[in-house]
C-alpha cells in the first residue's frame, strides 16, 4: 500500500502540472518494476486534442520509452477514475493493475458507471484499486472548479 501512495503522490504532481496551465487537474503516471515510465496531465485545451487525458499522454509515453504499444506488467496510477477512453486504452496496452484515486460517478468506467476494466467480453482485463488518496485528489479538482466558476 505504501506504493499506492507514493506513486499516487506522482499523479498528483501531474494534476498540479494540469492546474497551473488551467486544464482539469488530472494526473497520471504509468509503473513498471518499481519505476515510473510515463507521465501524463490533462492537456485536450493547451493541445486542443479530445484525446489528450492524463492517461493517454502517460500511455503514450510509456510506450514509448518502452518502444512497445504493450505494457504488460505495468500499473497505471491516476487522480480520477479513467473515463471509457481511457478505461479502453489501458486495455489495449494490457495494463495489469488500474489505480485511482476519486471516483466518477458520471463517467467512471473502472466500476462506477461502467466496468470496462474487468469486462468479461474484453481480451484483457486489469485488477483495480480505488480510492487511494481519494480526498487530495478529489479536492484539487473541487478547487479548481470553484475558482472557474467564480
Amino acid at each position: 500500500m505504501d506504493d499506492y501512495i507514493l506513486f499516487m503522490r506522482e499523479a498528483l504532481e501531474e494534476a498540479a502540472k494540469a492546474y497551473r496551465m488551467c486544464e482539469v487537474p488530472i494526473g497520471a503516471v504509468v509503473v513498471l518494476n518499481g519505476r515510473v515510465i510515463g507521465r501524463g496531465w490533462n492537456a485536450k485545451e493547451l493541445l486542443n486534442d479530445p484525446t489528450a487525458h492524463a492517461e493517454i499522454m502517460a500511455l503514450r509515453e510509456a510506450a514509448k520509452a518502452e518502444n512497445s504499444w504493450r505494457l504488460c506488467g505495468s500499473s497505471l496510477y491516476v487522480t480520477k477514475e479513467p473515463c471509457p477512453m481511457c478505461a479502453g486504452a489501458m486495455v489495449q496496452a494490457r495494463v495489469e493493475r488500474l489505480v485511482y484515486g476519486a471516483p466518477d460517478v458520471k463517467y467512471g468506467a473502472a466500476g462506477s458507471v461502467f466496468n470496462i476494466a474487468d469486462a468479461p467480453a474484453m481480451n484483457h482485463r486489469m485488477e483495480v484499486t480505488g480510492g487511494i488518496l481519494q480526498e487530495e485528489c478529489a479536492n484539487i479538482l473541487l478547487k479548481f472548479f470553484r475558482e472557474l466558476r467564480g
